[in-house]
């Protein structure tokens, strides 16, 4: 029996390596460069600034009843991946911040960019792979989640933003009343979102068009023999000239666009329309490999 998609021991595995990936971001090119990143760590972040309070334990203070909430009203699974990366950042954390990292750790100076820049690439990374093995990095991840669940169609980009914009706000404040810390929160909030976003949809991405010909029986098995891809025909009417025609969807790799639009040129009368595809699932790839036809 095939596992669904970040079930297993692998995936609790990739979890707990990816919050040990989070603790050394913090601790290389976070707390170095004095700035706040994005959500609830940043909060912590700021705290931890002020009042030297470690955010391993602000960490767990929050997240542990998140957690317990998470596993009441979401999924036991969900929860425990999430506890996993809580206890394992948090412990990572503060194993770091009694070491001296200074010779490691990347303190920008005058190139104050680069140190939200790459605590940015790691975050974003590192949420994307955690939420696609059915996880989270805690905080506002689990009441994400919960919203999502119990609304479906409610729209969370104005919470996750004003959450944000109430960090690189504070931040003005809590480093000494100066806009760098704001500007550097926000370049890591766009990062860590972008690629975070990326990562979700995965590296499967592809291109789907879609024919409207009279000649769907060559059309298909030319697609099928010179791409190696499976067709699906459809069978439709012109509503301009009410004739009957076929209409011929085929998903390919990016860089086969070109001997797509090639194949389509030897037929005329055909019209067609690509669209992009975020990710494909089943034999996609291996068809391409191998050859088999579907």
């Amino acid at each position: 029996m095939n596992q669904k998609p970040g079930s297993g021991p692998r995936s609790y595995l990739t979890v707990f390596l990816l919050a040990v990936l989070m603790g050394l971001n913090y601790a290389l090119f976070v707390f170095p460069n004095a700035f706040a990143p994005a959500g609830i760590n940043g909060i912590g972040t700021m705290l931890q600034y002020l009042f030297h309070f470690s955010l391993g334990y602000l960490s767990l203070l929050i997240n542990v009843p998140l957690i317990v909430f998470a596993w009441k009203r979401l999924d036991p699974d969900y929860a425990r991946k999430s506890l996993l990366y809580v206890l394992t950042f948090s412990a990572v954390t503060l194993l770091l911040g009694k070491l001296d990292l200074s010779a490691i750790a990347y303190n920008t100076g005058y190139s104050k960019l680069l140190g939200p820049v790459a605590a940015g690439c790691v975050s974003g990374f590192v949420y994307g792979v955690v939420i696609r093995n059915n996880g989270s990095t805690g905080g506002t991840d689990i009441v994400a989640a919960w919203v999502r669940k119990k609304h479906p169609s409610f729209n969370l980009i104005w919470v996750i933003f004003t959450m944000n914009a109430v960090v690189a706000a504070a931040s003005y404040f809590v480093y000494g009343y100066q806009f760098e810390p704001v500007l550097l929160c926000l370049i890591y909030c766009f990062l860590s979102s972008r690629i975070g976003d990326a990562m979700l949809k995965g590296g499967k991405s592809a291109l789907k068009f879609e024919v409207v010909t009279k000649q769907p029986e060559e059309l298909s098995a030319r697609l099928m023999r010179e791409l190696h891809h499976g067709v699906t025909m459809l069978r439709a009417e012109g509503m301009y000239s009410a004739s009957p025609t076929s209409l011929v969807v085929c998903v390919v790799n990016r860089h086969q666009v070109v001997r797509f639009q090639e194949i389509l040129s030897e037929f005329p009368g055909c019209f067609a329309y690509v669209s992009s595809v975020n990710e494909t699932v089943g034999r996609f790839d291996r068809n391409a490999r191998t050859g088999a036809n579907l």
